[in-house]
């Protein structure tokens, strides 16, 4: 199974991912990481450990289309089975969701529907809420709404700061992601031979 990672920031989750497709965990190989901010630390890491890096900004095309297209292009190219988004923050349009309908997964660190979009895990704390976490789910047209497939809880304690709930919710990030990841391609891989 070839996957793509798409990123936008430091990479964090890619990197627990690569390691856990590195140490055997995860059935899959990684195609490439595709990048929308050129000097995002994310490039770096995937360099590192030898991953092809595809780095475009939208600002490069006429339109969210165009830029898609291009980047459809490449996942085709590459004969790409699931687009796993990893820190990606942009709305993924329809252009990439008509291909890759059921085959496109994001990380949310939230637990679902709850605190949505760009900022869960500030929303999450400033709501005086006792717990949050982390969400696993397919990516449809909507902002985090896709169907749900792995959630885990993060208690706030009254002790918690907002550094410091980001700090769990990216240790529980790094664990269920890859987990979870392994889970599905194995599913996905069983049905793909019945």
């Amino acid at each position: 199974m070839k996957l793509a990672i798409f990123a936008s920031g430091n990479g964090s989750n890619f990197q627990a991912i690569a390691e856990a497709v590195e140490e055997g965990e995860i059935s899959a190989e990684i195609a490439l990481l595709f990048c929308d901010k050129k000097d995002a630390y994310v490039v770096q890491r995937a360099r590192s450990m030898q991953i092809p890096v595809i780095s475009f900004s939208p600002k490069d095309f006429e339109s969210k289309a165009m830029y898609e297209a291009e980047i459809l292009h490449l996942l085709e190219e590459e004969q790409i089975d699931l687009v796993v988004l990893a820190g990606y923050m942009r709305i993924v349009g329809p252009t990439l969701l008509e291909v890759f309908s059921n085959r496109m997964i994001n990380i949310h660190p939230s637990l679902l529907p709850q605190f949505p979009g760009l900022s869960g895990i500030r929303d999450a704390f400033y709501a005086n809420v006792s717990e949050t976490g982390v969400t696993i789910h397919y990516v449809d047209d909507g902002v985090d709404t896709g169907p749900i497939i792995a959630q885990a809880k993060v208690v706030i304690e009254d002790t918690d700061t907002l550094d410091s709930l980001e700090e769990k919710i990216h240790n529980v990030e790094h664990k269920l992601f890859p987990s979870t990841l392994a889970k599905l391609i194995k599913t996905l891989q069983g049905e793909s031979r019945s």
